[in-house]
């Protein structure tokens, strides 16, 4: 969606979870909480579908994924983009 009445929050989220999903796709080694992740990422991946995401559910699945992928460095950018995107809507709460 490129519509002009897309929220430009919803648009980096779609973005940074795309992205990583790919790498998280491409990476060879498992892990024991790689499902986690894929799951996570693939709610996250739906809510930015939906309109308006729930911030709790962003903030929890971002800790899920976190915690799952948290210590594999190939990730780590993509992670950090995920975790700036859903920081834009905890930035509405104050």
């Amino acid at each position: 969606m490129t519509g002009s009445d897309e929220d430009p929050r919803v648009a980096e989220l779609r973005t940074a979870v795309s992205r990583l999903r790919r790498e998280l796709a491409a990476l060879p080694a498992e892990f024991p909480d790689r499902g986690i992740a894929e799951d996570e990422l693939a709610a996250l991946a739906a809510m930015t579908i939906s309109g308006a995401p729930e911030i709790p559910r962003l903030q929890r699945s971002l800790l899920l994924i976190a915690g799952a992928i948290g210590s594999v460095s190939a990730l780590s950018r993509g992670l950090t983009d995920v975790r700036n995107a859903v920081d834009l809507f905890g930035e509405q709460r104050r």
